[in-house]
C-alpha cells in the first residue's frame, strides 16, 4: 500500500459551484476520532453510502470525509444529466438481461434522488426534461441509426426529432436530427450534491477539507485513517473515491483518469433570450460519443462540453493555458450553433476528472476484509454513483436485496492497463484520433 496519497487538485473555475450561494463554514477532521463506519469521498457514491448506513444503523457513528468541499470535485462538475439508459457502450452488451439490470438500477437511483429532492426541499433545478441525442452531419446520423436499433432492441420509448423541431427547442438549426428519450432528468449538480450533504441523517458527520493521506491497519482487524490534523479509527471503511481509489493502493493499473471540460455563459438577458429563440431547460448529448454536449439551464445559461484529456496527475495535469485553449475551441462550437449570440461571453470554463476502464467495467464490492469500494463510473456518475453507493452500504452491513444481486451481476474487475509510457501514448493517441474522426460533430 502506498504511504502517501496524491490528492485532488481541481481548478477553482467551476461554474456550477460558483453559482451556489456562499457555503457555510465546514467542519474538518481534528484529533483522534472513532467511528463505526468511515466513508471516504463525499460525491454521489459516498453521500449515498453514508445515508444508507445511517438508515440501517441509526445509532452508529458514521464519518463521511472529503479532501475538498462537497461539490468541488467531480460530482459537482458534470453536465447535470441523470440518465436512466445504459451507457452507449453498455447498450451494445449482447445479454438483454444485463442491459435491463442496468436500466433498473439507474431508475432506482433516479427515484431515490427525486424522493430526496422533494422531501428535503433541495433546490437544484431538478427536472424531468428527457434528453436529445443529436447529430450534426452524416457521421452523426449513422450513429443515430445505430442508437435507434439498440433502443428498439431494448424495448424503450424514443422518437426521432427532425431539424425543424430541434430548431424550435434548441434555438439552432445546427443539428440534422436527434433521438429524444424521455427518462433522463436534468439538475444543477453542485446544488444537488450540497443539498444531499446538508440533509444527511443526524448520525452522519461530514468532515470537509480533510484529506486522508494514509491508511494503516490497526492490528485488530480495523483501520486508522491518517489525515493532516487528525486520525479516524474504524472497523469498516467504504471508498467512494472513484479514480482516487488507486491512490489507496487498490485497483492499481486498472483505472484511467480522464478529464472532460465545459464552458458556460452568464445568464442570457431578456433581449438575448428573444434572439436565441429556443426553450429553456433541455439537454443534448452527441450521437457520436466524441462530439459536443450542449445544455440550456433553467436560469438561462448555455453550456458547451467537449474535449477529453488523459490526466495522470489529475488536476495537476492541467493549467490555465490549457483551459484558455479549450475555451477557444468551446467558443467555436458555441458560435457554430448560436451565431446570433456572438456577443454573449463565457463566464467559466472548468474540467472534471473521472475514471474509465479499458473494458468499460465498473468495480463494485469488497476489496479486502472490511474495505468496500465502488469505483470507475465510466462517465455516468450521477445515477451510478447514487445506486452503487447505496448498494455498497447494503453489502457492508449484510443486507441482501434484488438490487444488490443486480449490481453484482453487472460489475466486475476493470482490465489491467499496459505500463507507462505505453499507456499514456496509447490513451492520448486514441483521444486525438476520436477528436479527428468526430471533428464534424464538434
Amino acid at each position: 500500500m502506498k504511504n502517501t496519497i496524491n490528492l485532488p487538485y481541481d481548478d477553482a473555475s467551476c461554474g456550477w459551484y460558483a453559482a451556489l450561494p456562499e457555503q457555510p463554514a465546514c467542519k474538518r477532521l481534528s484529533g483522534e476520532q472513532r467511528a463505526d463506519y468511515a466513508v471516504i469521498g463525499a460525491g454521489f457514491a459516498g453521500l449515498a453510502a453514508a445515508r444508507r448506513l445511517a438508515e440501517h444503523h441509526p445509532q452508529a457513528r458514521i464519518l463521511l470525509v472529503d479532501a475538498q468541499r462537497v461539490a468541488h470535485g467531480a460530482s459537482g462538475r458534470n453536465s447535470g444529466f441523470v440518465i436512466d439508459l445504459p451507457h452507449k457502450f453498455a447498450l451494445e452488451h449482447p445479454d438483454p438481461a444485463h442491459k435491463q439490470r442496468l436500466l433498473s438500477l439507474n431508475r432506482a437511483a433516479i427515484a431515490q434522488l427525486q424522493g430526496l429532492v422533494q422531501t428535503r426541499g433541495i433546490d437544484c433545478q431538478w427536472s424531468h426534461a428527457g434528453k436529445y441525442q443529436g447529430a450534426v452531419g452524416e457521421r452523426g446520423l449513422a450513429y443515430l441509426e445505430h442508437f435507434e436499433r439498440l433502443m428498439s432492441d431494448l424495448g424503450e420509448p424514443f422518437r426521432r426529432a427532425d431539424s425543424a423541431e430541434l430548431a424550435k427547442v434548441l434555438g439552432t438549426g445546427h443539428y440534422s436530427g436527434a433521438i429524444y428519450t424521455p427518462g433522463c432528468y436534468l439538475m444543477q449538480p453542485a446544488a444537488l450534491v450540497t443539498g444531499l450533504a446538508r440533509t444527511l441523517p443526524a448520525n452522519v458527520e461530514l468532515l470537509e477539507e480533510s484529506p486522508i493521506q494514509r491508511l494503516e491497519r490497526d492490528g485488530r482487524g480495523g483501520w486508522i485513517l491518517h489525515g493532516t490534523a487528525g486520525q479516524i479509527r474504524t472497523p469498516q471503511l467504504l471508498l467512494g473515491t472513484s479514480i482516487f481509489t488507486q491512490e489507496f493502493g487498490y485497483l492499481r493499473n486498472r483505472l484511467l483518469p480522464v478529464m472532460t471540460f465545459a464552458s458556460w455563459t452568464r445568464p442570457l438577458t431578456d433581449a438575448e433570450l428573444a434572439t436565441y429563440g429556443g426553450q429553456l431547460d433541455w439537454g443534448l448529448t452527441p450521437a457520436d460519443h466524441a462530439g459536443t454536449t450542449v445544455r440550456m439551464t433553467q436560469d438561462r445559461r448555455l453550456i458547451i462540453r467537449n474535449t477529453y484529456k488523459h490526466v495522470p496527475k489529475y488536476g495537476r495535469s492541467t493549467s490555465d493555458a490549457m483551459r484558455s485553449k479549450i475555451q477557444d475551441s468551446h467558443r467555436k462550437a458555441f458560435l457554430a450553433r448560436f451565431p446570433q449570440l456572438a456577443g454573449v461571453p463565457f463566464s467559466h470554463t472548468w474540467g472534471g476528472v473521472y475514471a474509465i476502464s479499458r473494458n468499460f467495467t465498473n468495480f463494485f464490492g469488497e476489496l479486502e476484509n472490511g474495505v468496500y469500494a465502488s469505483a470507475c463510473d465510466n462517465g455516468v456518475g450521477a445515477a451510478w454513483g447514487t445506486i452503487s453507493g447505496t448498494m455498497l452500504a447494503d453489502l457492508a452491513v449484510g443486507a441482501d436485496s434484488v438490487q444488490l444481486n443486480d449490481i453484482r451481476a453487472v460489475t466486475g474487475m476493470p482490465s489491467l492497463n499496459p505500463p507507462e509510457p505505453f499507456l499514456g501514448l496509447g490513451v492520448r493517441s486514441r483521444i486525438r484520433l476520436a477528436a479527428w474522426n468526430s471533428r464534424s460533430e464538434l
